[in-house]
C-alpha cells in the first residue's frame, strides 16, 4: 500500500526531469533537486514556457503565471502536488 504513494511520485519525478532535460539536451542525470534552471543551466524565458506548456500537456494540468518555478524541485512538486489524477 506505501507503495502506491511513493510510486506515482517517482515516476512523475522522472517524467518532469526528461522534459526538463530534452528541452537543453542535458543528461537527466546532470539534474539535481535544487538546480536552477536560468542560474546553472542556462535555461531563459522561452525554454522555461516551452516545458510548463509540455508539463500541462503531458499531466492534464494547467501551471498559472504566476506560480515561481526557478528549479528542478519546483517543477516537480507542483506537478506531483497537482497531478494526483495521473
Amino acid at each position: 500500500m506505501n507503495i502506491s504513494t511513493t510510486s506515482p511520485s517517482k515516476t512523475i519525478k522522472q517524467q518532469v526531469l526528461r522534459i526538463i532535460s530534452k528541452r537543453k539536451a542535458i543528461k537527466a542525470r546532470r539534474l539535481r533537486i535544487g538546480s536552477n534552471l536560468s542560474n546553472e543551466l542556462g535555461f531563459d524565458t522561452v525554454d522555461v514556457v516551452d516545458i510548463i506548456l509540455e508539463l500541462e500537456r503531458n499531466f492534464h494540468i494547467v501551471i498559472p503565471d504566476e506560480v515561481p518555478l526557478a528549479t528542478v524541485g519546483d517543477f516537480v512538486k507542483y506537478v506531483a502536488s497537482h497531478a494526483k489524477a495521473a
